[in-house]
């Protein structure tokens, strides 16, 4: 079992940049593509971004991609958010999970990652 811990989240002005971290115990994260997600107050949680297990290959969603970076270190169990150019509709919840080689290298959908942290808040002000 796969233990995530998001960290890295708080509060930013618009145009800002915050970097969230992953950290994975209980296995090795590099068995794992790793994804970020996000839940806004009211809304239901959607996909931000996805690497895979070597990082090679990313995904991101429309909203995000050009101004969000995924990054892994598997040497350190870590998966890494960077978010640049934050607008206050980016404030949410964001969720840091893991999924099984099953689902192949672009995952996108809650249902194909097995594991998840607690998330951290980004909260951006304008």
């Amino acid at each position: 079992q796969v233990q995530l811990v998001e960290s890295g989240g708080g509060w930013v002005q618009a145009g800002g940049s915050l970097r969230l971290s992953c950290a994975a115990s209980g296995g090795t994260l590099s068995s794992y593509a790793v994804g970020w997600f996000r839940q806004a107050q009211g809304k239901e949680r959607e996909f931000v971004a996805s690497a895979s297990w070597s990082g090679s290959t990313t995904t991101y969603s429309d909203s995000v991609k050009d101004r969000f970076t995924i990054s892994r270190d598997n040497d350190k169990n870590m998966g890494y958010l960077q978010m640049n150019s934050l607008q206050p509709e980016d404030t949410a919840i964001y969720y840091c999970a893991a999924s099984s080689p099953d689902y192949g290298l672009r995952p996108r959908r809650p249902n194909e990652f097995d594991w998840w942290g607690r998330g951290t808040q980004v909260t951006v002000a304008s």
